[in-house]
């Protein structure tokens, strides 16, 4: 035994409010890694698309999700399509509205456009997070609760607030580049399930750096 299934959408069939999003039918804008889950107590974890907003494939911006991360529910992720037009007068899009309006109707490179919107690795969201356009969460990351995230976060770092702000580093820096360079996460599964002690406690990161460097 090396682990859960990762190729089943529950892996606790015990627990359905908790599911493996990558195995939720592909979207071509939106990638997600394996073993990152999306636990939802209102709703079914199946509706997570459902808290991608404004996600327009002809606008080309991806959704991409690393492996091993905590999702939990109340998670928004605002894409490039909420966006409008900034370098006018006013901001107000007229073109929607039909009624003559829509001769006004900009093109997509009149639009800001911040490009993907990449969260890491190992990353934990906690609920009702919200994540603008085009954001990079680097790897390790903590958001905290009822955050909005507007900026870059750091690898191994802890965020937090509206907007959220840099909280405090997780380890030194020595420990993170040590991490950075580990990728525990593209591990195969039974040297996780051999290493699974180390990864989850306290004194665990130590031992690792005694063995890999």
């Amino acid at each position: 035994m090396t682990g859960p299934d990762k190729e089943k959408l529950y892996p606790n069939t015990n627990i359905k409010t908790v599911c493996y999003i990558s195995n939720l039918p592909k979207k071509s804008n939106v990638e997600i890694g394996e073993y990152t889950y999306y636990s939802d107590n209102k709703k079914s974890p199946e509706k997570f698309y459902d808290n991608i907003e404004h996600h327009y494939e002809f606008l080309g911006d991806k959704l991409i999700i690393g492996k091993f991360c905590a999702i939990a529910e109340g998670i928004k992720f605002i894409m490039d399509g909420a966006n409008h037009r900034m370098d006018g007068v006013t901001t107000y899009p007229f073109n929607i509205f039909g009624g003559g309006w829509e001769k006004v109707t900009p093109t997509v490179e009149q639009l800001p456009f911040k490009g993907d919107t990449v969260i890491g690795n190992d990353v934990w969201m906690g609920q009702n997070v919200t994540i603008m356009p085009g954001v990079k969460v680097g790897d390790g990351a903590i958001i905290s609760t009822n955050s909005t995230v507007v900026k870059d976060v750091e690898p191994y770092t802890i965020y937090g607030g509206n907007p959220a702000k840099f909280i405090k580093k997780r380890f030194s820096d020595e420990k993170i580049e040590f991490l950075l360079k580990l990728q525990w996460w593209n591990w195969d599964e039974e040297k996780i399930f051999n290493n699974i002690e180390k990864l989850t406690s306290e004194v665990g990161l130590d031992q690792l750096m005694k063995e890999y460097i």
